[in-house]
């Protein structure tokens, strides 16, 4: 590559078909789904090596920030750009704000825009597909990949190929989505069609042209929320007011079936678009019975299935073809050909406000996270883990008392004005209205239980004074 680009990732779904694993609060792409890292950290790895990429930039949900920057840090990619979204606008504004910010930077710059919850295990692969079309996309033609389709899907877009331009890049003649299953069929027998795989080789300034011709409001709001955005820690935060006016549009609609310069490039790579649990089956190391097993799980006389458990033992006896996936606070189970459905299950939660459609148990923020252990008449137990070097905001609350027990790592407590080291096994009483701060300041995570007692015990009981993290 004679020039380095600029990779930009979508982090903005929320993979409800994944359900009750991803959910809004903490969605599929933060999961360690297929290995021990998690997809958003498999995506940025496809895109590491300096001497041919700029440090990542992840388009993202502004909830999930303080968890996506974490993920990024693990693995050593500490400079990524981490823009927030203030609402969901599908992804022609995400693709238009980094389009925006990498021309800034280079007018001609190419960016190579990716979803964050793909597997494709093959870097090697996906990287020699992506130097096929760097040539192309220098040439003004914005460039997205086909993956060689190997079953008639009818969950997939279709993209049909056209004449040869630079090599092995086709002129694309036709964008279908999501076929029949007869279309499907036909599709692959006819040769010339290619799954969309969602990803990107756009030259940034052709991409805010076409966006200038086809949707010249969106990226009018687009510039707009981006010279009103404003630095927010790590983080630059699109302006609310201005990218709420956006249409809500995916590129592919916006520009990619409009524009007269979509061009193709075959991937020579294994790829999966991870939409649902039969994926994940299909994707997972099967035993002799068909059985993918994840967690603590016992199968008796149990065939083709896929089989999770996040927390309590799952077991089952003389069934075959189903998904089952136990987390502390719900169950799934569903037959394997419909679950696509799960996503009906997800929307019919959120329509009667149950909290478990969208927040998972374990609740991430800037500092660590906490999860709810059990809760009863007036009293509500947490598990609290800060990380090294972080605090919490210096806070009271009105209704509640708390007990914390410290069970790994050391605590810096203040309780109006004065300061206490607390280490392993030594506990600490605040008493209804105090003000307090817990901090870390080891070097290994801080574990604590934490007991509130009071009348109301919600969340919204607290008032902060001061927070590194500007939330007083």
């Amino acid at each position: 590559m004679s020039a380095k680009i600029f990779p930009v990732i979508l982090s903005g779904g929320s993979g409800s078909r994944l359900w009750p694993l991803s959910r809004e609060s903490f969605p599929k792409q933060l999961l360690p789904l297929m290995s021990s890292s998690t997809l958003l950290q498999d995506t940025a790895r496809r895109t590491d090596d300096p001497k041919r990429f700029h440090p990542v930039t992840v388009i993202a949900n502004a909830q999930h920030r303080f968890i996506i920057a974490e993920q990024l840090r693990e693995i050593g990619q500490e400079n990524a750009t981490i823009v927030l979204e203030p609402v969901a606008r599908n992804t022609a504004p995400a693709v238009a704000a980094a389009a925006l910010i990498a021309g800034k930077a280079d007018a001609h710059a190419l960016i190579l825009v990716m979803p964050a919850d793909q597997v494709i295990p093959d870097k090697a692969g996906f990287l020699a597909t992506l130097e096929q079309g760097i040539p192309a996309a220098k040439a003004g033609a914005l460039v997205l990949f086909g993956i060689h389709p190997d079953s008639p899907a009818t969950g997939y877009g279709y993209i049909r190929a056209g004449e040869a331009l630079h090599g092995n890049v086709r002129r694309v003649e036709a964008f279908v989505e999501k076929p029949s299953a007869a279309l499907a069929r036909s599709y692959l027998a006819d040769g010339r069609y290619s799954w969309n795989s969602g990803i990107f080789l756009l030259p940034a300034a052709a991409v805010i042209a076409e966006l200038q011709t086809h949707q010249p409001a969106l990226i009018a709001a687009v510039r707009r929320s981006l010279e009103a955005a404003r630095h927010d820690m790590d983080f630059l935060r699109l302006d609310a007011e201005a990218f709420a006016r956006c249409p809500s549009i995916s590129i592919d609609y916006a520009v990619m079936e409009k524009t007269d310069h979509a061009a193709m490039v075959p991937g020579n790579f294994a790829w999966s678009d991870v939409g649902a649990w039969s994926t994940l089956w299909s994707l997972g190391s099967q035993d002799e019975s068909g059985n993918v097993a994840i967690g603590d799980v016992v199968a008796q006389d149990t065939r083709g299935s896929y089989l999770r458990s996040e927390g309590p033992l799952v077991a089952t006896i003389g069934v075959k073809d189903l998904i089952v996936v136990a987390t502390p606070d719900a169950v799934l189970v569903a037959e394997r050909r419909l679950d696509q459905d799960v996503k009906k299950i997800v929307e019919r939660l959120r329509a009667a406000n149950h909290t478990t459609g969208t927040q998972s148990r374990k609740v991430y923020r800037p500092w660590g996270w906490y999860e709810e252990v059990t809760q009863g008449e007036r009293f509500k137990v947490k598990r609290i883990v800060v990380q090294p070097g972080q605090k919490l905001s210096l806070q009271k609350h009105v209704h509640r008392a708390e007990h914390w027990i410290i069970v790994g790592g050391t605590a810096e407590i203040h309780i109006d004005g004065q300061q206490r080291l607390l280490a392993e096994n030594e506990s600490i009483y605040i008493p209804q209205g105090a003000r307090h701060r817990l901090g870390n300041p080891g070097k290994i995570p801080l574990c604590l239980i934490e007991v509130q007692s009071g009348a109301y015990l919600g969340e919204d009981d607290i008032v902060r004074f001061e927070d590194a993290y500007a939330r007083a």
